[in-house]
């Protein structure tokens, strides 16, 4: 074979060999990009998995006399709500957690992670308007007592929030007032509540505000 055709050979070997080492890191590149894309997927997921964080008792409203004391977080639909929300409520897997004082005052917290966001907005909104019909039921339910509802408007946090009010007043005198709210992350839906023997004028309606928006802040 002559030179210079030995020449041109070995030139368009070295030149082979060259683009295939080039096209190493390539593929290594286009590898690690694939695994950190699904890395940062797997870690939404794990996120999501993550079930939603409750209230501490520090984090309501403060009582004017007594500390509250948080309960521990327990499956179901807790029985203290059961007076707005009862029969209305769709079949969740729902979580509770309830606080108490030492003197007449409760609170309770319920969260429920709906199947997608498009679920857990029509949860809120079911909610939003079963807490705005509770005054009229009651009254329908017990003519003995006389209920009156307030809206106390939205807030801005994550996805949304409202809050409402109920006054409720017995034939024989006793005066309760309920503060509600319904807020929600994504497909994540929490109702706050809290109340105590009083009026409107008893309810601490700014400090509800706060913690209702650190409720829905601290789900996830």
């Amino acid at each position: 074979m002559p030179m210079h055709t030995r020449t041109a050979v070995l030139a368009a070997a070295l030149s082979v060999v060259a683009l295939a080492a080039c096209a190493v890191p390539t593929q290594a590149q286009e590898g690690a990009a694939q695994g950190k894309a699904v890395a940062a997927k797997n870690a939404v997921v794990s996120a999501k998995a993550v079930p939603p964080a409750f209230l501490k008792a520090s984090q309501l409203p403060p009582h004017p006399s007594s500390d509250w004391v948080a309960g521990p977080v327990t499956d179901g639909f807790p029985v203290e709500l059961a007076y707005c929300l009862g029969e209305g409520v769709p079949a969740y897997d729902y979580r509770h957690r309830v606080f108490s004082t030492d003197l007449d005052t409760g609170a309770a917290q319920v969260t429920v992670v709906a199947g997608s966001d498009a679920k857990g907005k029509a949860l809120a909104a079911l909610l939003n308007e079963e807490i705005r019909s509770c005054a009229d039921r009651i009254e329908q339910n017990d003519p003995e007592t006389e209920a009156e509802g307030r809206d106390y408007g939205s807030l801005p946090v994550e996805e949304g929030a409202r809050v409402h009010g109920l006054h409720t007043t017995t034939s024989y005198g006793a005066t309760d007032v309920h503060l509600l709210s319904v807020g929600r992350d994504g497909r994540t839906v929490t109702v706050v509540s809290w109340g105590q023997m009083g009026t409107f004028a008893d309810a601490p309606v700014a400090g509800f505000k706060n913690t209702t928006t650190t409720a829905v802040k601290k789900l996830y």
